[in-house]
């Protein structure tokens, strides 16, 4: 694995320790044990800025699928390092602030940065992927833990709304773009974005290159909050600040952007792509900052101006995708002058927007509210957050000498040349980008003099403030002190920037435009004389004061747009439309009944089934080539026939449990005679822990009635059992007898000694060859028995009715130590578990341990530990097992996942694929030469599991009242 990688994982890695790290070190806020993980992430980019801006690029591969072409490539160009710097850079700042804005003891610190490490990761990942596939699951992955971190005050229902509308939204955008990359797959073959580069002739003549990039746009505007799908960001604004700091202003937002321009090299030069990514950036650009103007809240105002800046740096990455209609050199470096522009103004929005949030979080923290009608006169007692504020609102406002100047001149100047140039025959159209820029960067300069001199000048309004203002405390000045510096900093000496981020950016977006060794010219100035953008810039100022002045007067900006006919509105609708069709549908069927539930699954298993064995050409039967019939196994067949017959007719659930159980040992017989002596001990053991399970079941259930049913009913019950016993013994016979291919079995015996070095195939296979597969089945598993521990933990509490947990708890011991221990044998059934216990336990070691080579392996231990412990706790009650082996099964389990899957990941840090496993053979003291295999790690963390899922199921069921 390499260092690229490694960066990528660590806050993955980070995440699951932070919860750890807040136990031990209680005494202390966990936000210090976390931030030295973007500290040394931006250290780790920042070293790679003079070999990007050489012009070089760093490659990592690392094997995933490579059958399917899917591997996890880390590419690093100067686009990437952007948003690395970006990501880790805020990040580290956004992690300060948390330190000092949330309470230790009032918040859930744990889950706060476990969701903000899986944020950070995610987004990494994003940036950092050359396969499309690998990028669309951190693409998702970011969805879902920015839907952790803005519901995180999940006890406000606006929290839960919000999130609930970003994750809908987003993720239905990221479905989207996941069928644009199938397309771009299915044209180039390949997954790699590089790749796809390289074969832009192929893509541009393709009959799918349109619907994939409307598919791929829609991935991006739904995440980078364009208009129409902006709805989601002023909802996400109810996330505690440091996550709007974070998520809003610096990377969830800004993925989409990313998006855009990762992909400008293959889809700038078809004219839809110019004309969306322009003319929607655009009009989120004027509908954002119109929108914030009319807002009172003041991160409904950031909100808002954060949806219209992505549309500037959307609409300028659109106006430098006309660099790819020309040929000619000049035209074409003219055109990438507005993706230069683009480049800045996304650093510069970054810093400004990140530092105007924290003043925010500030202004909220020291006074109790954000309402703006509230505020005024904070300056005389918040001088250093109102400074921070003045150069954020200044930059953002686009005044000099501060950053957002000079981009907000580059943006006049992109639109301007659209215009003169006359790209794409536009005509007058072309008027039409400089005008709504112009309206647009006046509405900016509004609401930013709104949110700077409303709440910091003006008459004090103390006595409405919730708290006593006052200047904040230094740790939480630190961060926005840093952002408001780099504002000043690159808006006094903006070429800092020019060859270290921004021409390498520039060269990874347009990396067709430039000869061998040659360079994009990158000179950024405050002062080009009197020039056109310095007029507008002019007018903006002037226009701007007079809406700032007049604001509270203009009706229109006080009123909405629709009252009804909302996009909002329309969300809302929509959803509710959804869950009202969902419910009545669902009604129809969820009768309650498992009768009818069963009926349901078997007419489907039987329509899917003989459908498909009619479609694949019907049946070839050879009898030939059976094995004839010996009389043991006619007689156990005989056996198991009677027992399962006798099932319906039992008069009490006993009786059937008994014959249910007889069936099951049977067919451990039948792998008994034929010599498959791992199969039989499974079937063995998980009948016996089934009999137990049923048994605590049936406990709780009433008395067993029998109901007479009309003759219909039982036909058709007799119809659907006859049918469903056909259709599988007509499936088994046509796979018997009919042999497409080779047996993979043969390849089993084969290698499983050779590859993995075990002789016990059975348990090679489930740790080796399909240990991917065994992972996910404990992993479904172990969420099965938490759903159970959650389900039943949910109904005790509601019957308690307010009595304490301590004794439902114990009342629950008790009722299943009676309902598990008879009075009359209580000290024999006592005195055999003693004894056998050890033997039990002492045997399921030996399988655990032997079972790479013999019978046995750590799902059979396991099962083998669990009926020990079920002996156990028979015998003895819950209460006196728990005293003698005080252990939370539920981390049991989770520990056993987490060795599992560290075992997989393991096989990284050697260069090879998910789950592989290595051998080798030693001279050990007393043992000898001896075999030690990685599996057996595997194998420990899927013993670990399921002893903890099996007992986690048993002891939950058995407390049930």
């Amino acid at each position: 694995m390499s260092l690229l990688h490694v960066a990528i994982i660590l806050p993955f890695l980070f995440a699951g320790g932070s919860a750890v790290c807040h136990k031990l070190m209680h005494r202390f806020h966990t936000g210090w044990f976390v931030i030295p993980v973007p500290v040394l992430l931006f250290i780790y980019f920042l070293l790679h800025l003079p070999l990007i801006q050489a012009g070089n690029t760093l490659t990592e591969t690392m094997p995933w699928i490579p059958s399917l072409g899917i591997n996890f490539t880390a590419y690093l160009d100067g686009l990437g390092l952007l948003f690395a710097l970006l990501i880790s850079g805020i990040g580290s700042l956004v992690v300060l602030y948390s330190i000092f804005y949330l309470d230790k003891g009032k918040e859930a610190l744990p889950s706060f940065y476990v969701y903000l490490l899986l944020f950070m990761g995610a987004m990494l990942g994003v940036v950092l992927s050359d396969n499309v596939i690998v990028l669309y699951g951190f693409w998702e992955l970011t969805s879902i833990s920015s839907f952790l971190l803005i519901a995180f005050w999940h006890n406000r229902e606006k929290s839960k709304y919000g999130a609930l509308k970003s994750m809908l939204i987003t993720v239905l955008g990221g479905l989207a773009m996941l069928a644009g990359f199938i397309l771009l797959y299915t044209m180039a073959g390949t997954f790699s974005i590089r790749e796809m580069i390289g074969s832009m002739d192929v893509l541009t003549a393709h009959s799918l290159f349109l619907p994939a990039l409307l598919l791929i746009l829609l991935g991006a505007f739904t995440k980078s909050a364009q208009f129409p799908f902006h709805i989601w960001l002023p909802d996400a604004m109810e996330a505690p600040t440091p996550v709007s700091a974070y998520l809003h202003s610096a990377t969830m937002v800004k993925a989409g952007l990313y998006l855009v321009a990762r992909f400008s090299t293959v889809f700038a030069g078809h004219a839809v792509w110019f004309w969306l990514v322009s003319l929607v950036g655009l009009i989120t650009l004027i509908y954002g900052s119109y929108r914030a103007l009319k807002q009172t809240d003041l991160k409904a105002m950031l909100a808002f101006s954060t949806i219209s800046q992505l549309g500037l740096i959307m609409s300028l990455l659109g106006l430098g995708s006309a660099a790819a209609f020309y040929t000619g050199v000049n035209d074409s470096l003219f055109y990438t002058k507005a993706t230069m522009a683009a480049i800045f103004h996304l650093i510069n929005h970054a810093i400004f927007k990140g530092a105007l949030f924290m003043v925010v979080g500030i202004v909220d923290h020291e006074t109790g509210t954000r309402d703006i009608r509230k505020l005024g006169g904070l300056l005389s007692v918040m001088p250093i957050t109102f400074t921070i504020a003045l150069i954020g609102t200044f930059s953002m406002a686009g005044l000099p000498p501060f950053n957002g100047f000079l981009s907000k001149e580059m943006f006049f100047t992109a639109v301007l040349g659209i215009m003169e140039m006359d790209v794409m025959n536009m005509q007058s159209i072309g008027a039409v980008f400089p005008v709504i820029a112009w309206v647009a960067s006046i509405f900016t300069f509004g609401y930013s003099m709104v949110l700077l001199f409303r709440t910091f000048t003006g008459p004090a309004q103390f006595e409405k403030l919730a708290k006593k203002p006052h200047e904040a405390p230094f740790g939480l000045l630190l961060s926005p002190v840093v952002l408001a510096s780099l504002a000043v900093v690159f808006g006094l000496f903006p070429n800092l920037l020019a060859y270290s981020l921004i021409e390498p950016a520039m060269a990874a977006i347009h990396p067709g435009l430039l000869l061998p060794g040659d360079r994009f010219v990158v000179s950024i100035h405050m002062w080009h004389g009197w020039t056109a953008e310095l007029y507008m810039t002019m007018g903006v100022v002037a226009a701007g004061m007079m809406v700032y002045r007049f604001h509270q007067r203009l009706r229109v900006l006080h009123q909405p747009l629709f009252y009804r006919a909302t996009l909002n509105a329309a969300y809302d609708k929509g959803i509710g439309l959804l869950h009202g069709g969902s419910r009545r549908l669902t009604n129809r069927y969820m009768t309650g009944s498992i009768r009818h539930y069963l009926i349901y699954v078997f007419i489907f298993f039987i329509l899917s089934l003989g459908w498909g064995l009619y479609r694949s050409g019907g049946m070839t039967l050879d009898f030939t080539a059976f094995a004839p019939v010996s009389l043991y196994e006619a007689v156990i067949n005989l056996v198991l026939i009677a027992a399962v017959i006798a099932i319906p007719f039992a008069r009490s659930r006993m009786i059937a449990i008994i014959w249910t159980g007889a069936a099951g040992y049977m067919v451990t017989l039948f792998f008994v005679i034929f010599r498959a002596p791992d199969l039989a001990l499974t079937q063995m053991i998980v009948e016996t822990v089934s009999v137990a399970l049923f048994l605590l079941c049936f406990y709780h259930l009433p008395k067993l009635k029998k109901e007479e049913t009309k003759l219909p009913f039982k036909l058709t019950n007799l119809v659907i059992s006859v049918s469903v016993g056909a259709i599988m013994t007509l499936i088994a016979l046509s796979v018997s007898g009919s042999k497409l291919f080779d047996s993979i079995s043969d390849y089993y015996l084969k290698y499983s000694y050779e590859l993995a070095g075990g002789k016990n195939v059975v348990n090679v296979i489930l740790v080796d060859f399909r240990g991917f597969d065994t992972m996910l089945e404990i992993v479904v598993l172990g969420i099965a028995s938490y759903g159970i521990y959650a389900l039943i933990r949910l109904r005790l509490a509601n019957e308690a009715d307010g009595a304490s947990q301590a004794a439902i708890t114990t009342n629950a011991e008790n009722q299943l130590s009676a309902a598990w221990r008879g009075k009359s044998n209580d000290v024999i059934l006592q005195t055999i578990s003693k004894i056998a216990v050890f033997i039990i336990i002492t045997f399921a070691l030996y399988l655990f341990f032997a079972g790479h080579n013999e019978p046995g392996g750590g799902f059979i231990g396991a099962l083998m530990t669990a009926a020990a412990l079920i002996l156990l706790t028979m015998a003895f009650g819950v209460k006196t097992m728990r005293e003698v082996i005080p252990l939370d099964f539920k981390k049991l389990t989770a520990l056993g996942l987490f060795i599992a899957v560290l075992t997989g990941i393991g096989s990284f840090l050697f260069k090879a694929p998910f789950l592989s496993h290595a051998f080798g053979y030693f001279d050990l003291p007393l043992l000898g030469k001896t075999e030690l295999a990685t599996a057996v790690l595997f194998d420990l963390g899927v013993y670990m599991t399921v002893v903890g899922i099996t007992m986690t199921i048993i002891l939950t069921i058995g407390r049930d009242k």
